[in-house]
C-alpha cells in the first residue's frame, strides 16, 4: 500500500520560529507560525527534547519523514492467550490507571531490547523465544509509531504486540507504583463494562478492538 503522502493542495501555516520557555525533563515550547493570510500565529507545546532537536524534529515532519519512537507501548499474551495489562499510579491523575506496559527507548536501543526491558522491569515477563511462539511472532509491532496527543506534544511511541512469559518479580523504580494483572480475552467486554479506574487511551481502543473481534 502506497503511503500517504505529506502534500496537500490546501495553504498552511509555516513554521518561522520556535522559543523555549520553560526547562526540566518536560520542556515548554511556544512555536510561531506564518499563516496563509499573511498574519503569524503562536502555538504552546511540549517536548522531551532539546530546542535542536526539537526543531529538527518538526522540519523532518514538515518534509514527510517518518516519525522516530520515543517509547513503546506493549500489548502482552502470555502461553495461554491471557492479555497482561498494568495498574499504575499515575502522578498527573492522581490516581491509579489502566495500561498496558510502556516506557521510554534508550539512545540506540533496539526496539525487541526495549520491549524485554520494560517487560522485566514493569511486569517480571519477557519476551518469549521465536521458536516457543507457533500462532504469532515474539514481537510484531505496528508498521510505524503513532502520536500521544497531537495537540500537545511531539511525543511518538510504538505500539508492538508481544508474546511473553514470566521470568521472575516485577523491579520497577523506587516512585513506580504498578500492578501487573492478566486478563482473559473472552472477559474484556465485561472489564471494559464494569471499570471505573481511569485507562489510557491506548489501552482502551486495544481493548476495545479485542472486545469487538469475538
Amino acid at each position: 500500500m502506497p503511503r500517504t503522502s505529506n502534500t496537500s493542495e490546501t495553504a498552511i501555516p509555516r513554521l518561522v520560529g520556535i522559543r523555549q520557555v520553560s526547562d526540566g525533563w518536560i520542556k515548554k515550547y511556544v512555536l510561531a507560525y506564518a499563516m496563509p493570510d499573511g498574519s503569524t500565529y503562536e502555538y504552546e507545546s511540549a517536548s522531551r527534547k532539546s530546542i535542536d532537536a526539537y526543531r529538527a524534529e518538526l522540519e523532518g515532519n514538515a518534509r514527510g519523514e517518518r516519525p522516530i519512537a520515543d517509547a513503546v507501548c506493549i500489548v502482552p499474551q502470555t502461553p495461554d492467550g491471557n492479555l497482561l495489562l498494568i495498574r499504575e499510579f499515575r502522578y498527573p491523575l492522581n490516581s491509579w490507571c489502566i495500561a498496558f506496559p510502556a516506557g521510554l527507548k534508550e539512545p540506540g536501543e533496539s526496539l525487541a531490547a526495549c520491549v524485554d526491558r520494560e517487560l522485566r522491569e514493569e511486569t517480571g515477563y519477557a519476551l518469549r523465544a521465536e521458536a516457543d511462539c507457533a500462532n504469532a511472532p515474539a514481537l510484531e509491532p505496528l508498521p510505524q509509531a503513532g502520536y500521544s496527543s497531537t495537540g500537545l506534544t511531539d511525543e511518538t511511541v510504538h505500539v508492538v504486540f508481544a508474546q511473553v512469559e514470566r521470568v521472575s518479580t516485577a523491579q520497577p523504580e523506587p516512585n513506580e507504583f504498578i500492578e501487573p494483572f492478566l486478563l482473559a480475552v473472552e472477559d474484556v467486554p465485561r472489564f471494559l463494562a464494569e471499570n471505573r479506574t481511569p485507562i489510557g487511551t491506548r489501552a482502551q481502543l486495544v481493548l476495545e478492538a479485542f472486545a469487538r473481534r469475538r
